[in-house]
């Protein structure tokens, strides 16, 4: 039998974990991605439970640990100034870590490096299967025919556009947003995240590894217009939204400015991703692409989790994927449905959308244990 090839679709988090388990049971994989590097920005995620078990079995661990934020738990600051905290809400515990999520793909991809292919700077334009597999024209790139194609690319997933059709049939804004840019400069205090808020806004400084980080999360409209997908658009829609109030941030003396001349801003609405099924003949969805919606960072975790399963799967039944597409989908379905029915109580945890929530959420967080 020849051996496998594998398409995957994205070098973010799921991808290279996909890559190289794959790598190591007989399959060839390859990874194709749009941007011409790894990127260099983006806010910590926790690798925790399951995924962290697969860190260790991949031998990255203690270069996950090395890159590890070491900050602590999460601490509201008040109106008047008081802190509440640190809470843990879902802080690494024993061998979990927190990493800047671009620490964690690029570690991720040098170890899927030994038997994948990466085509960086690179798209897929057209998809064809057949029984036998996957024709892929590519933005790029010469076609190519694999055995299996995976889309590991995100919300706004490529290959789910391809296969399944339109992103309004699956993506639902949940009208909330995220964005997040790189400060450039330490946090005023180093050992510590703190979150601010106002109703319907929280403001996040976290220390990073020296070079402080600045995450927004806002409530907005359920239903984004054309702009939310320009750049200079989402600039101005993250100052406007943050202008309403004065914001003690010493990290960020002259907010609205400071965002609109952000270069790095990493920007995008908080959406539920549902199918009724993450696979099409031999084109299967992989992490966010196929499901999402998490505000505690875990959702890095569950893409680590979500790769070992259909890895797991595909090796153990390699001459049918069918078989084993279906098997990954349904272990791998538990656990992204416990974390989507969380959403609701993330959201008024990290940004309650009224002074009254506000305070009930202050006042409940005092009585949490650190």
């Amino acid at each position: 039998m020849a051996q496998p090839t594998v398409l995957i679709c994205g070098a973010g988090i799921a991808g290279p974990t996909l890559a190289f388990w794959l790598a190591r049971n007989g399959f060839a994989p390859t990874v194709v991605e749009r941007s011409v590097g790894l990127r260099t920005s983006g806010n910590p995620v926790d690798v925790h439970g399951d995924a962290t078990g697969i860190a260790r079995r991949m031998g990255i661990l203690p270069r996950l640990q090395a890159a590890a934020t070491q900050a602590p738990g999460l601490t509201f600051v008040t109106q008047s100034g008081h802190r509440i905290g640190p809470l843990r809400l879902g802080r690494p515990r024993g061998d979990d870590v927190e990493v800047p999520r671009a620490d964690l793909a690029a570690i991720l991809c040098e170890a899927a490096a030994d038997g994948t292919e990466f085509l960086f700077g690179d798209s897929i334009t057209a998809l064809h299967q057949d029984d036998g597999g996957v024709d892929v024209t590519f933005e790029h790139s010469a076609p190519r025919r694999f055995h299996l194609v995976v889309g590991a690319d995100g919300l706004h997933s490529t290959v789910r556009g391809l296969a399944f059709g339109p992103e309004a049939d699956y993506v639902r804004p949940l009208g909330l947003y995220i964005a997040t840019l790189s400060l450039g400069q330490p946090a005023a205090d180093p050992t510590t995240v703190l979150m601010y808020n106002q109703p319907g806004l929280s403001l996040t400084i976290h220390p990073v590894r020296g070079t402080a980080g600045a995450g927004f999360i806002f409530r907005g409209p359920k239903h984004p217009g054309a702009e939310y997908r320009d750049p200079e658009a989402q600039r101005r829609i993250v100052a406007g939204a943050y202008t309403r109030y004065v914001w003690p941030v010493p990290e960020l003396p002259d907010l609205p400015d400071q965002v609109r001349g952000a270069q790095d801003l990493y920007f995008d609405a908080v959406s539920r991703v549902r199918l009724p099924g993450w696979s099409r003949g031999r084109v299967a969805l992989l992490a966010d692409a196929a499901s999402c919606v998490s505000l505690f960072g875990d959702g890095s975790s569950l893409a680590m989790v979500g790769a070992a399963t259909l890895a797991e799967e595909l090796s153990a039944a390699p001459g049918d994927p069918a078989l084993a597409l279906r098997r990954y989908e349904s272990r791998h379905r538990r656990a992204v449905n416990a974390r989507q029915r969380g959403y609701r109580l993330g959201a008024a945890i990290l940004v309650p959308a009224t002074r009254a929530g506000l305070t009930a959420r202050n006042l409940t967080a005092r009585l949490l244990p650190g």
